[in-house]
């Protein structure tokens, strides 16, 4: 005769592979836990963002396809969005699985992808693969670039040290940090990949304000980082003629004029999708220059409505972490942000003609495989270390000392 095992009143017993009742409503718990934790404004921002760039990589596919296109292959005008649909679609899965992590965990996972983006920032000088003269990428079955998942790793490991030293004043967290941002500046001038490496130093540099940097050692730092300004300037020929041409105003044919031509060829409503001639000419359409595309075929009215989504994005940060007692999350939360918006802000000056041309992406819209991944693994990180219980902000009761009555009391 078959026995069975005891009956456990609610363990969840049943055949295996179903979920029973009770393993139902505690898998629908922790989504409507997470769900009432995260900051669900900053989630629509994002989504709405996204939606847009979508809308943007469809514009500018065209333009990239016929481009890239040869006497042998033939690249379909809607190639590259159809691909870009696959890396946002993975993209949302990183987001959604990254954002669902405990703030614990989405320091741990941060600490082991910094390190192991680090080692892969070793290895591009050695083994990666060169395109356009630059070596970024690791082809490991797919082209992986190292240095655009170390992005939100980064910021988190640098809120991490920075916040041993609320435990330990006399921890050298200022020169760890330091460290750090030197070691990661020489890998990505190795590549050589001078953009990124603006990045890093300005998202250190916020970070390390944010943390109390003192004030005598804040000119040490600007001469420090016009020092390194300048050796790129001597000895890096691609940043130097970068610099040169959009110091000396460029010509007709300089990647940085036509942008800005293309960007306000569509005047303030734009002519249309698939309407656009002067994104015909631009180079990386798709990519550096999706910004221009956007400003002539859907006008100046819906780039200025990309730059509020940015804007309104780091915001809604900033006015979260205002309730925030905790370092690491204040200074994990302002890194990430300063550093989508940083990314964001290099590249709308590059598009208007007023920074010099630094390969960068715009964030969340551009077409990109490792950069939209990474980017959505970097703001999933970001609403797990600002999730909260919404519960602790709102009117708790106790019994009363006099009369047994209930008596509202504000929680701090």
């Amino acid at each position: 005769m078959a026995t069975h095992p005891p009956f456990i009143p609610g363990a969840g017993q049943g055949p295996q592979g179903v979920i029973l009742p009770r393993q139902r409503r505690f898998t629908r718990t922790g989504i409507a836990i997470w769900w009432r934790e995260i900051d669900r404004v900053l989630l629509v921002l994002v989504l709405a963002l996204m939606a847009l760039g979508t809308l943007a990589v469809a514009a500018a596919s065209p333009a990239s396809a016929q481009r890239l296109s040869t006497a042998r292959v033939k690249l379909d005008d809607l190639h590259f969005f159809s691909i870009h649909l696959r890396w946002q679609l993975l993209g949302l899965m990183a987001l959604i699985g990254a954002s669902m992590l405990s703030r614990d965990m989405a320091r741990r996972l941060a600490i082991l992808l910094g390190a192991a983006m680090l080692v892969g920032l070793f290895l591009v000088p050695l083994i990666g693969v060169n395109v356009n003269g630059a070596k970024r990428w690791l082809n490991l079955g797919m082209s992986l670039q190292p240095s655009e998942f170390l992005k939100p790793a980064f910021a988190i490991c640098l809120a991490w040290i920075l916040s041993w030293r609320a435990r330990d004043p006399n921890l050298p967290v200022m020169a760890l940090s330091t460290g750090l941002m030197i070691l990661i500046g020489a890998l990505l001038m190795l590549q050589p990949d001078f953009g990124s490496a603006v990045l890093f130093a300005g998202v250190w540099f916020a970070m390390v304000l944010v943390a109390g940097l003192p004030m005598q050692r804040l000119g040490g730092v600007i001469a420090a980082g016009l020092g390194a300004i300048t050796l790129v300037y001597l000895f890096y020929e691609n940043g130097r003629n970068r610099i040169d041409a959009f110091l000396g105003g460029g010509t007709a044919f300089d990647q940085v004029d036509l942008a800005s031509k293309t960007l306000l060829a569509g005047g303030w409503t734009g002519t249309g999708i698939w309407l656009g001639r002067r994104k015909m000419a631009l180079p990386e359409a798709h990519t550096d220059y999706i910004f221009s595309v956007i400003g002539e075929e859907f006008g100046l009215l819906v780039c200025i409505a990309v730059v509020l989504l940015y804007v309104a994005i780091v915001l809604r940060v900033l006015l979260r972490l205002m309730k925030e007692e905790d370092l690491f999350t204040t200074l994990a939360a302002a890194g990430l942000a300063a550093q989508l918006g940083g990314q964001a802000f290099i590249n709308i000056l590059v598009n208007l003609q007023l920074f010099p041309s630094k390969g960068m992406t715009l964030p969340l819209v551009s077409y990109g495989g490792s950069s939209t991944i990474a980017l959505c693994l970097g703001v999933g990180l970001l609403l797990a270390i600002t999730r909260r219980n919404p519960f602790l902000e709102r009117n708790t009761f106790r019994i009363g000392d006099m009369g047994g009555g209930l008596t509202a009391r504000k929680r701090s």
